[in-house]
């Protein structure tokens, strides 16, 4: 999920990123993809590349924990808070195209870029990378490496700058915005749109983390549901997460693999009923 951080504060990394999530009174029932992709021609090599810098980047800051020389308790924290503003992106000086005093690189729009490889949390990281790990191998292997990588930018781009509109006046605009989300939710509408009854398997954590099968079209249609209820609400117990990215950044990318099989390339195909794993990846 990407992340706003609240000025001064620490961002709540208490749950998964990017994880189908139902909330309820007293807990989270959530729904896990584990595997969607069985039969690839291609070694994913964008993918997996993607996944390897997202999980550097954050082995090397200081929301991983892993650094000494970041300190522990309140040092720790005023760490993560400069880097989050240092490498993330603030939507309302995106709009005005001034970067705020420590930023990098001086350049709103790319602080866009850098934002997407910055994590608040070990949930938020390793939640966003099952997402990318489970759809992001058919999805690129459909598109061809080089496309798909930049299919992933553009998204990524859409996502933060629609969010940067939607929070114009917001109580987050002035929050810096960490988190690959945005773009993975694109990766997730161009999988519906490409593979929407691929059989995707899950598992429950509510059933004792049994793994299921669920066709494409349900797994991402709940989550996209869900992401529309979440926007919503606007209490002082919901988490400090971008639904607006994950909407925007979701329909653009739906968008766009309708748009491209449906013009010159073919209508694309629903996708194989993929085989329960051989391996499963756990959360």
């Amino acid at each position: 999920m990407a992340y706003p951080v609240p000025p001064g504060a620490v961002p709540h990394t208490s749950q998964p990123s990017d994880v189908v999530f139902v909330r309820t009174r007293n807990a989270w029932y959530m729904v896990t993809p584990v595997r969607a992709a069985s039969m690839l021609r291609l070694l994913p090599v964008v993918t997996c590349l993607l996944i390897a810098l997202n999980t550097a980047v954050f082995l090397v800051g200081p929301a991983s924990g892993l650094d000494p020389l970041y300190g522990s308790g309140a040092h720790r924290a005023a760490a993560e808070q400069a880097y989050f503003l240092h490498w993330g992106v603030v939507p309302q000086e995106l709009l005005d195209n001034r970067a705020g005093p420590g930023e990098f690189p001086g350049v709103p729009a790319l602080s866009v870029l850098t934002a997407m490889f910055v994590h608040a949390g070990w949930p938020h990281l390793l939640g966003n990378m099952v997402f990318l790990y489970v759809f992001g191998a058919m999805v690129e292997e459909r598109l061809g490496r080089l496309p798909f990588l930049l299919f992933y930018v553009a998204v990524g781009y859409l996502a933060t700058y629609g969010y940067a509109l939607v929070e114009l006046r917001g109580a987050s605009g002035g929050q810096a915005l960490v988190g690959a989300s945005g773009a993975i939710a694109g990766v997730l509408g161009a999988f519906l749109r490409l593979y929407p009854r691929a059989r995707v398997t899950s598992v429950v954590p509510t059933l004792l983390f049994l793994p299921l099968r669920f066709p494409a079209w349900v797994v991402l249609g709940l989550w996209f549901v869900i992401q529309g209820v979440s926007v919503r609400d606007t209490s002082a117990a919901a988490p400090d997460v971008a639904y607006a990215a994950h909407l925007i950044g979701f329909a653009g990318g739906f968008l766009f693999a309708w748009l491209l099989y449906c013009r010159g390339r073919g209508r694309g195909y629903a996708g194989p009923s993929v085989r329960p794993p051989s391996q499963e990846t756990s959360q």
